[in-house]
């Protein structure tokens, strides 16, 4: 965690000032919980709200995120986390913190674990945006490193095979069964997200090719192109289903307690989580990483390979693990797509993040890797 500021942490005024101050005015938000969550409380039996309204409050940035933007509030013994888009010009709908909200509500009640909803706000007159809240889960995010307590090879090994069961239980998920029917259109999906990221990548490129070029990128793009596979699966897709968008349980052995980010999620080719999910996981033997993009501990003994995901993933789904150069290479076109974002809302002054300026050279970086997948001198 990596907090700013921390507005009434014992319960008096203290000032918000800096990014943060653009992310959250305290009173505006402590107002709007104190009404609205005493009605999510009445309807649920709980009186949490009534009794926080009296209690100190606290806001703080979770700052390891990369995309929307995570606030943690703690008040009158709960904790809750509050997500909203960056501030400043965004690409068309790459920030849809709503469209998250929606999915989680709707997957209360199913295997797949995610964090209890609370609320959704559509008014932008309370954070300069609109916004969620959701009730915090117990747990580790994985990033740069693993846990003490999961280091030993049984532990990394169920690791990645509950990462894997969890993804199988989005991918099982029946649409019109949660009320998300009409939750996409997934018809000529992934022939779409070729499309879509070629726009976001040129939306980002229409500011950053002032500071140099990518010429890899375009020529990911053309093989993309022309290599959409013809009949792919359908259904509900994450749209962003990686280790460091999960949170693990505490304790042993491992056990995934909830999915997060779910803004990209929508109805359409499941095979492209996969390709996700195997792009951010690396092998022994894996070419250097990229920044911290990449977190390299899952190259260590006991966790499984890629290959050995591929294969409980298809035994859990049924689902063939088809065209993996197209899933990956796609995977890393995206990932660079967003870093060329981010790398825009650095050179604008729109971001707080030390990841931002890095994408200078981590986006070439990904062109070549891209470039490796196709070419097969990074197969799975």
């Amino acid at each position: 965690m990596a907090p700013e500021d921390t507005p009434r942490d014992d319960g008096t005024d203290r000032e918000v000032s800096g990014y943060l101050a653009r992310l959250v005015d305290p009173d505006r938000l402590r107002a709007y919980l104190a009404t609205q969550l005493d009605a999510v409380d009445d309807e649920g039996g709980d009186d949490a709200g009534t009794a926080a309204g009296a209690n100190p409050f606290s806001v703080e940035r979770f700052g390891e995120g990369h995309s929307n933007e995570t606030l943690l509030v703690s008040w009158g013994g709960r904790e809750l986390v509050v997500r909203r888009p960056p501030p400043g010009e965004t690409a068309e709908r790459a920030h849809d913190v709503l469209r998250e909200y929606r999915v989680m509500d709707a997957l209360q009640d199913t295997p797949v674990p995610v964090p209890r909803t609370l609320l959704a706000c559509e008014d932008d007159a309370v954070l300069g945006a609109e916004f969620y809240v959701m009730e915090r889960v117990a747990g580790d995010v994985l990033r740069s490193e693993e846990p003490e307590r999961l280091t030993t090879p049984d532990h990394r090994e169920r690791l990645g095979e509950g990462l894997v069961d969890a993804l199988a239980a989005i991918h099982a998920v029946d649409p019109a069964a949660v009320g998300l029917e009409e939750f996409g259109y997934p018809d000529g999906f992934t022939e779409r997200q070729v499309r879509r990221w070629g726009e976001q990548l040129t939306w980002a490129f229409d500011r950053t090719a002032e500071e140099r070029e990518v010429p890899a990128l375009y020529d990911t793009l053309s093989w993309l192109t022309d290599n959409v596979p013809s009949d792919p699966p359908s259904g509900l897709v994450h749209g962003d289903f990686k280790l460091d968008n999960v949170v693990v349980a505490p304790g042993t052995p491992p056990e995934v307690a909830a999915v997060l980010d779910w803004e990209l999620s929508t109805l359409g080719d499941p095979l492209t989580d996969l390709g996700w999910f195997l792009a951010h996981w690396r092998d022994p033997g894996d070419p250097p990483a990229i920044s911290e993009l990449d977190p390299t501990f899952t190259e260590r003994e006991g966790y499984s390979t890629r290959r050995q995901l591929v294969e409980r993933y298809e035994a859990a789904t049924g689902i063939e693990y088809e065209h993996d150069r197209f899933y990956r290479t796609l995977a890393v076109f995206k990932l660079a797509a967003l870093g060329e974002m981010f790398f825009r809302r650095h050179l604008e002054g729109n971001a707080d993040d030390d990841l931002y300026p890095q994408m200078r050279e981590g986006v070439p970086a990904l062109g070549e890797r891209a470039t490796r997948i196709i070419d097969g001198d990074e197969p799975l």
